[in-house]
């Protein structure tokens, strides 16, 4: 069997940032499949030949434009980590955001992007994880942490807490979604979701939960 493919490496130059900023107009507006590279350079102000000078395949730039909003998301969670205000303040708001990335279409896209190309180009996966929901659930840890030293919540493994947390916010969507069951939440169904993974998370980690009768 052959080895898999490596994606290539991306060469950044003065129009870097102009080709992603036209990229992410197109993905968001058109999804992954139905962007073409024709609307991506028009949309961009540049040339094909510029384009594929910096990407040359279509789902390097998409997995580009992923990863930076996957950080922007990040930098946002950064903030929710800072606060010292309860878990049942904080991880309303964290859920509502894990929820919203999973069932926008650029969440979608790139979930099944990367599990379509995972054999041909392993990497593919690795940098988004790594770039997006690691950075998200080591910030979600590191809020854990700070509510575990106020006596708040009662964790062993902030780490996996947090993959549970996040996991308990796509329950009964990712697949849903992943599928084609439903493609679109109501505002009253997220929060339930939402609401739900709190609701559990804090009746096994919270200090009042664990506390002894």
């Amino acid at each position: 069997m052959p080895a898999p493919a490596q994606i290539a490496t991306i060469k950044r130059g003065r129009k870097f940032d102009q080709v992603l900023e036209g990229a992410r107009t197109v993905f968001l507006r058109d999804g992954f499949e139905g962007a073409s590279v024709d609307d991506i350079a028009a949309e961009a102000g540049v040339s094909k030949a510029t384009l594929y000078s910096y990407f040359p395949d279509k789902r390097i730039l998409f997995l580009e434009v992923a990863k930076q909003e996957s950080r922007r998301q990040a930098d946002e969670a950064e903030v929710l980590v800072k606060l010292t205000a309860p878990p049942d303040c904080v991880l309303p708001e964290a859920a509502r955001r894990i929820i919203a990335f999973t069932v926008s279409d650029l969440g979608l896209a790139v979930f099944r992007l990367c599990v379509a190309e995972s054999d041909r180009f392993p990497d593919l996966g690795r940098e988004f994880y790594a770039s997006g929901p690691a950075l998200v659930r080591d910030r979600l840890a590191t809020y854990l942490n700070g509510a575990v030293a106020r006596g708040e919540l009662v964790i062993d493994d902030v780490y996996l807490a947090a993959d549970q947390f996040a996991a308990l916010c796509k329950a009964g969507i990712q697949l849903a979604v992943s599928f084609g069951v439903q493609r679109h939440y109501t505002e009253a169904e997220r929060e339930r979701v939402a609401k739900g993974a709190v609701e559990m998370f804090l009746a096994r980690y919270g200090a009042k939960a664990r506390a002894p009768a």
